[in-house]
């Protein structure tokens, strides 16, 4: 392993998770941390710790200069993004590289073409990867916008090029709407992402949302199956489960292969998710995006795979190639991960910063929690809401299910209001655990059940 000390250019739960993979691999950590994080749980694991700015992110976790000039002074061999922030940032990536060390995640020239997804699109029909209907790259003018609306009919999706985390993303009934919202998109992602291009998609009804874990070494790809995040809120996924339970084994494989098949076209390397849209009702899917980075959602994965993907990006960031074959991988069992956020699901997902008095986390079998958290510890109110991951796997969906259910019961965190209700809730709906769902399922499902995910201080239901 040539890489000696790894920097930990993120926060939170993943820059947690990096720092004890690091740690199994036998490499020294340095993470850096805004001012607002410099009692982090993270900063409290790591070898050495950077303060590069103040809370706002502008100004620490998206500073480039600072987090390289951290690495400098340190003597870091190698940068891990984790996700958000600069995790798609090519730039980033090529600053990392440039300044003689090792940046874990794929090439800055691979996040160009696969992070804009308008190039991805592109990448992908040339790799024979089915794509929904919609525009041939980023739309000239708000004419164009019309003339692909007219071609491809109404609901459309406008989505930003550099988009990320349901930002950027509006749809359009009509050319009216269109006209109205594709301004507000272009704004938003601009203010985000520092790009406003968009282009245009036929929105897929009652769509399921499924992605293919892949991993590359630059030469090689495998791919790890598949998740299902169709639960979402504003388009921000909550609930996320592999194998999804809508595919039957001949889809499966189809989707997997063209997921390899689009990674080995773009010499891919490190951790990679190609996302698609399921089609029930046609057995069609339909590639949407790819994100050239970890995801939240990793965990699944890993419980129903056995691979640890994080110390896998490392191992092949410093130029090892792939471990596992791709017949040495299956599925085994079921996974579920629920998002446990400091916020009150009764009153509109309301941000719930605060100080965690004590906690109370389940355990047993089959049951993981990622988290950031301690007693005292102070939710800063800069970032996003995220405290951790809950991850159940069991041997069948139901078992994980029940699993799940068990696990929310005895969870605590005192101090907070956290979505942990909203997940007791959700495990025991007959649609979800028939596996009826679909994009658009969870936000009238809120409208109807929302006030009644009361909690008491310890984030349980009242």
């Amino acid at each position: 392993m040539p890489i000696g000390k790894l920097l930990i250019a993120n926060r939170g739960e993943i820059a947690v998770r990096i720092n004890r993979a690091a740690r199994e691999l036998g490499i020294r950590t340095v993470q850096v941390h805004s001012a607002a994080d410099a009692d982090s749980l993270a900063v409290e694991m790591a070898d050495e710790a950077v303060d590069i700015g103040p809370p706002a992110a502008a100004k620490s976790y998206l500073n480039v200069a600072a987090i390289l000039e951290a690495a400098r002074k340190t003597g870091a061999d190698a940068v891990h993004p984790g996700y958000g922030f600069l995790a798609e940032n090519a730039e980033f990536a090529d600053a990392v590289e440039t300044a003689g060390m090792v940046f874990v995640g794929p090439r800055g020239e691979t996040i160009r073409r696969m992070g804009d997804k308008a190039s991805a699109r592109q990448a992908a029909k040339e790799a024979g990867v089915p794509t929904v209907p919609g525009s041939d790259g980023l739309l000239s003018d708000p004419g164009a916008a019309r003339t692909v609306a007219d071609r491809i009919g109404y609901p459309v999706m406008i989505k930003a090029t550099a988009g990320g985390g349901g930002r950027g993303i509006r749809i359009a009934q009509n050319g009216d709407e269109l006209d109205t919202l594709a301004p507000q998109a272009a704004s938003e992602a601009s203010a985000a992402f520092g790009d406003g291009g968009l282009y245009l998609e036929k929105v897929i009804e009652r769509a399921r949302h499924i992605e293919v874990q892949i991993l590359g070494d630059g030469n090689n790809v495998v791919h790890l199956f598949e998740r299902e995040c169709s639960l979402q809120r504003r388009r921000q996924k909550v609930w996320e489960e592999a194998p999804s339970p809508a595919l039957d084994a001949e889809t499966r494989q189809a989707l997997c292969d063209s997921a390899v098949r689009l990674a080995q076209s773009v010499g891919y390397r490190g951790a990679g998710t190609i996302e698609y849209l399921y089609d029930d009702v046609s057995g069609a899917f339909y590639f949407i995006e790819m994100n050239t980075r970890i995801q939240v959602e990793h965990p699944v994965t890993e419980e129903i795979t056995g691979v640890d993907l994080v110390a896998e990006m490392i191992r092949i960031a410093g130029g090892a190639p792939l471990s596992i074959a791709q017949a040495d991988l299956a599925i085994s069992g079921h996974a579920i991960e629920v998002r446990i956020n400091a916020e009150d699901p009764a009153n509109n997902f309301m941000p719930f910063p605060g100080v965690v008095a004590d906690f109370r986390f389940p355990g047993g079998p089959g049951v993981r929690f990622d988290h950031m958290l301690y007693p005292g510890y102070q939710i800063p109110p800069f970032y996003d809401s995220l405290l951790g991951k809950l991850i159940v796997r069991g041997e069948s969906r139901e078992q994980a299910i029940a699993r799940l259910q068990r696990a929310v019961s005895e969870f605590r965190i005192d101090g907070l209001k956290t979505t942990a209700p909203l997940f007791s809730a959700l495990a025991g709906d007959a649609a979800v655990r028939s596996g009826a769902v679909h994009t658009g399922w969870l936000e009238p499902w809120l409208e109807e059940n929302g006030a009644g995910l009361a909690q008491n201080e310890g984030g349980l239901a009242a």
